[in-house]
């Protein structure tokens, strides 16, 4: 790790996977007030860095090495595009693309779309998810780690038909 903010949240992802082991199984209760501040600086929520602890201990994933590579890009997000700004107020969930929908004929790429656009943004309603145990299989079977989509919707920015290009040549590589 290259920067004292990486090495401080692989601490607490450790930390936080002890308390969670230990009954500590809400964003509430797994962070104390000094973290939240730091995790709010790196641009994380404490909701987002509980869902990946919760998901790692239920589903055996996301490692560390995955949070770490989607927390690098919104960090850099939040510092390049944002200057570093607080988040707004996020959308209802409610008013995301259902799973069902699709774009180009994929079915759950425009949500998976607009969930990135709000990660990067920092404004995730906090009952969603970027990773979560839809996008990880979704983006796996197209060939992305959820790094690289994240990386893909910025560079993108709000050009759906580059990103849907761009998703599809990938997907449609062999493995």
């Amino acid at each position: 790790m290259n920067s004292d903010w990486e090495s401080r949240l692989a601490t607490l992802w450790h930390q936080a996977l002890n308390r969670f082991r230990k009954g500590r199984n809400s964003p509430n209760t797994l962070f104390d007030p000094d973290e939240i501040r730091f995790l709010h600086e790196i641009g994380c929520s404490p909701q987002e860095l509980f869902d990946f602890v919760e998901d790692h201990e239920g589903w055996g994933e996301p490692d560390f090495d995955v949070v770490l590579d989607v927390q690098r890009i919104r960090h850099r997000y939040l510092h390049e595009v944002l200057d570093g700004r607080p988040p707004g107020p996020p959308p209802p969930a409610h008013s995301l693309p259902a799973k069902t929908d699709a774009i180009s004929g994929i079915a759950w790429l425009p949500r998976l779309i607009v969930k990135a656009r709000l990660k990067l943004r920092g404004e995730l309603p906090p009952e969603l998810m970027y990773g979560c145990g839809g996008d990880r299989p979704f983006l796996r079977r197209a060939g992305f780690s959820l790094a690289e989509f994240l990386q893909l919707t910025w560079d993108s920015g709000s050009d759906d038909t580059a990103l849907v290009a761009a998703f599809r040549q990938r997907a449609s590589r062999p493995s």
